[in-house]
């Protein structure tokens, strides 16, 4: 049985981590999300991607500590980093995690990863790696801290306390709390409303973001409107670009073609 699937639902790609019991990550089942994700970013009729995990108590655990032990401390872990997306910075397309239950180290650091994030009421966040003598070195140690307020962030990285989806909610890391069986359709739903929106649009932001982040305002305009942010060169001088302001007078829905 593999330990990804897969299913296309028009433009959005759905990825599902089932790996029981608890959906943890080894280095074949991260190559394996990774080369979804490359799909994602590399096949044009797709637009949004959405990752949950199989079952209701686990979105992921994270690393798979038991495979640990016996593979390489130089794992591939593939070409996105850890779970395949860690690390794949130009995939240029929008992210949800819709998480379905526990999301602990490596599995709470894939969450850090995507664009936007709904929870079931039962979920959890936490970052256990101090406590295992190893460090959250997958993102959580760059993004826990420029998404939370950073006593809270130190406190989640230096314990591993755990934060509830409606702790998470109220401090802005997730967009929706949802029942259990709720969580996938409102991903679904949030990947619907991007959808309505100009591809290139959204891949002009994801790049200008990923470009300009920390950066001071003057630097950032200055390399928004320079050739490091392509996307955004071809966005406005394209057909999408006309074809907006055209559909809004005519008081239609845009027919939007990526170019």
């Amino acid at each position: 049985m593999t330990s990804v699937r897969t299913q296309r639902n028009g433009p959005v790609l759905e990825i599902v981590l089932d790996r029981p019991r608890a959906n943890a990550i080894d280095a074949t089942t991260s190559r394996a999300l990774g080369a979804v994700f490359i799909e994602l970013r590399d096949d044009p009729s797709l637009r949004v991607g959405i990752v949950t995990g199989a079952g209701e108590r686990f979105f992921s655990a994270g690393w798979d500590l038991k495979s640990g032990a016996v593979e390489s401390p130089d794992r591939d872990w593939g070409p996105g980093g850890f779970a395949g997306l860690t690390e794949l910075f130009d995939v240029g397309k929008p992210v949800i995690a819709a998480v379905n239950g526990l999301a602990a180290g490596g599995g709470f650091e894939l969450v850090l990863a995507c664009d936007l994030v709904v929870a079931a009421e039962h979920a959890e966040f936490f970052l256990p790696e101090a406590r295992l003598g190893v460090i959250a070195d997958s993102g959580g140690v760059f993004h826990l801290p420029r998404r939370l307020p950073h006593v809270i962030a130190m406190e989640m990285l230096f314990t591993g306390r755990r934060m509830s989806a409606s702790e998470a909610l109220t401090r802005g890391l997730v967009n929706a709390v949802t029942s259990a069986a709720e969580v996938l359709p409102r991903a679904r739903q949030l990947a619907e409303s991007v959808c309505a929106s100009a591809p290139l649009a959204i891949g002009a932001y994801k790049e200008i973001l990923l470009q300009t982040e920390n950066l001071p305002l003057p630097e950032a305009y200055r390399v928004m409107r320079s050739d490091a942010c392509a996307v955004y060169q071809r966005l406005r001088g394209s057909e999408d670009a006309k074809e907006g302001p055209r559909a809004f007078a005519e008081k239609r829905a845009a027919r939007w073609h990526g170019c």
